[in-house]
């Protein structure tokens, strides 16, 4: 991946834990590296398909003397979300704050803390079976686009289901949606949770009817045993309703364990 850098950016500014931090003011120095394609740009000579450096840097001041926070981590935070916000064409961001006149009774050179932030793909199980079906998973679709640090990029079409797991209630409509977000899968994960609570998702029996279940399938390629977001979500590979939708939108996925991709998934359980 190509890199712009932006190094030493220095900025005034007013963030500290301590009331004279935020009165008096110090310096903070910047450190940017952002990880783009730069092809197009260095080809065609063109701007546009690059980070306009000179404006970043204004931005970046701008970030830092219109508010005042207690913590760098915070200011580190906060411009890293713009840069990744504002300049899609940046596929990740690393932003280093360092504070040279932090306030800690003894010598140093700096205090400084970095953070790295990504776009990273997931792909969205989304079903209902109460109620208005296609309305809720419509509604669930504009919420999940309309989370911070989230945009929906693809939506398959809506298919009817047969009930799996507990056979006595009404058949289901599914579907499939391809996200970018910088979230990480257990933040994504709550934010799923909270927008099913908002829906009034009750949870009463396994495999029950609900007016709206969200599974995160895939995120990036990665491979997770963490009870609360297993990567990729497990038994998805026997479940014709979760890999038909996906396939509309999403047939050259590889399962980064079975290492088949999607299409290929939904022909083995067609069978």
């Amino acid at each position: 991946m190509d890199k712009i850098y932006l190094k030493d950016v220095e900025i005034f500014g007013n963030h500290g834990v301590f009331k004279e931090e935020k009165v008096l003011g110090q310096k903070f120095i910047f450190d940017i590296e952002l990880s783009l394609d730069l092809s197009k740009a260095g080809k065609e000579n063109d701007l546009t398909a690059s980070v306009h450096y000179g404006e970043l840097c204004h931005e970046i001041e701008k970030i830092c003397v219109e508010e005042c926070f207690d913590l760098i981590e915070t200011l580190g935070e906060k411009v890293s979300e713009h840069i990744l916000y504002k300049y899609r064409m940046v596929k990740e961001v690393k932003v280093k704050v360092k504070k040279p006149w932090a306030p800690i009774g003894r010598h140093l050179k700096y205090a400084a803390i970095e953070v790295n932030r990504k776009w990273s793909e997931s792909y969205l199980s989304i079903g209902s079976n109460i109620g208005d079906k296609e309305a809720n998973l419509n509604k669930a679709v504009k919420m999940i686009d309309e989370l911070d640090g989230v945009f929906v990029e693809k939506v398959s079409t809506f298919i009817k289901t047969e009930p799996w797991g507990f056979l006595d209630q009404e058949e289901f409509l599914n579907g499939a949606l391809k996200i970018k977000t910088i979230l990480s899968p257990k933040e994504l994960m709550e934010k799923l949770l909270e927008i099913e609570l908002k829906m009034k998702r009750k949870r009463e029996m396994r495999w029950g009817p609900r007016i709206i279940d969200i599974d995160i399938i895939f995120f990036d390629d990665l491979i997770s045993d963490d009870e609360y977001c297993i990567l990729p979500h497990p038994r998805m590979e026997e479940r014709s309703f979760v890999l038909e939708p996906l396939n509309e939108i999403a047939p050259n996925k590889l399962h980064p364990i079975l290492k088949k991709r999607v299409f290929k998934l939904l022909e083995e359980v067609n069978k």
